[in-house]
Parts: C-alpha cells; structure tokens; sequence
C-alpha cells in the first residue's frame, strides 16, 4: 500500500464536487480533517491517483499528490485523527 497527501485548489465556483470525495473515500483508507488535504492509503500509484482525481475536477482545478516518506508533525487535530496519522504515516 502507498500513503499520499493529496491537495488540491477548486476553482469553479458552484461546482458540484461530491463525486471528487466518493472517489477519495473509495480508496483503501482515507484521512480528511483538513478542508481540501486528504491522507490516502492506496495501491495506486501516484499518477493513477492523480488520473482518478482528474475526473472529478474540471481543467483549471490545481491537485497536488505526494507520496508520504512517513516523516511528519501536525498539531491541533483530536486523539483520533491523530492516531489515524500516526499509523498510517
């Protein structure tokens, strides 16, 4: 399984995008506490990953998909999605 940190921009406005995060939420497991970041756990690669994504936004939308070293600091988040991160970082 590969871990990615997903980020995007969304820059039409009115557009319906509850397709983008069924996808997102159709992949092994999913973190989402952050308004448009999202910790993935997937067999895809990052290419597919970001195919994926590409069908549920439009041409000007900005996406960004990084595969996780496993290295990272947060602060803020509550017990449980910090348990989330800390095992699947």
């Amino acid at each position: 399984m590969n871990t990615y940190v997903v980020s995007y921009d969304l820059h039409q406005p009115g557009q319906d995008y509850a397709t983008l995060s069924e996808f997102l939420k159709s992949q092994s497991n999913w973190w989402h506490h952050l308004g448009s970041t999202w910790v993935i756990v997937t067999n895809l690669s990052a290419v597919q990953l970001r195919d994926g994504i590409k069908e549920h936004t439009d041409a000007n939308d900005k996406v960004l998909v990084v595969k996780s070293s496993g290295v990272a600091a947060w602060k803020g988040f509550n017990e449980k999605g910090s348990a989330w991160l800390k095992e699947h970082l």
